[in-house]
């Protein structure tokens, strides 16, 4: 992973804050590697011997109960970082939920880098508190939300985290291409693919968004959809 000049989420990820020498530094300590749907990378509980940036895909942030019970706890896109610096363990699974590539590092060497570097420290500071801040809205979404709400949530975070891969300046989109199904869709929600085709064809039937295929999304009241939302 030595040509980080070339990396698609260069502006986006942590290693922003880094120059060209420090760039080259990290670049030369990571490595790409493919990450096929359905595959782990990270098991709850175990040791969390690396770190990585997504580059493409989507993954998911897993824990589990004692009796096998699994929920979501959160979704992470191209230029997000995942992984436990600075711990031993990691406290969620890390699955793929797409075909992903991720630039990946030794975790000790990772730390070692970045306790040299104050502003990559600062950039994962800033990703931690934004981190906690998605997962106190998740507990809302999960706990408090009906199914409208929640897949009005959900639709409309995935307007935003779509526009946000790649290089570009981010925003929102009104068209997007789910990089998942419905099943998929119920599973991170918390509702079963019924209630979540439902909700879809209501919002719909009632103008919010247009469907034009099983994952196109093209929100055409984004003011509604909001109220939704709550």
């Amino acid at each position: 992973m030595s040509d980080c000049a070339n990396c698609v989420v260069r502006n986006r990820a942590i290693c922003a804050s880094l120059n060209p020498a420090e760039l080259t530094a990290l670049g030369k300590m990571g490595r790409r590697q493919k990450v096929r749907q359905g595959q782990t990378l990270l098991w709850e509980g175990d040791g969390a011997p690396v770190v990585a940036n997504v580059l493409e895909g989507v993954l998911k942030l897993v824990v589990s109960t004692a009796d096998g019970r699994e929920q979501i706890v959160g979704v992470v896109f191209p230029s997000d970082f995942i992984g436990r610096p600075f711990g031993k363990e990691s406290p969620y699974s890390v699955t793929a939920m797409t075909d992903a590539e991720v630039c990946i590092f030794n975790r000790n060497s990772f730390d070692d880098f970045a306790g040299n570097h104050p502003d990559l420290q600062q950039k994962l500071l800033r990703r931690t508190l934004d981190e906690l801040d998605r997962a106190r809205h998740w507990m809302m979404l999960l706990g408090r939300k009906t199914a409208s709400e929640k897949v009005a949530s959900f639709l409309l975070e995935m307007s935003e985290r779509l526009s946000e891969q790649g290089c570009g300046e981010g925003g929102t989109r009104a068209e997007f291409e789910l990089p998942f199904g419905r099943q998929q869709i119920a599973d991170i929600l918390g509702l079963t693919i019924e209630t979540t085709s439902r909700q879809l064809t209501k919002m719909r039937a009632d103008g919010l968004l247009d469907l034009p295929s099983r994952r196109e999304i093209v929100i055409k009241d984004r003011a509604a959809m909001e109220d939704m939302a709550g």
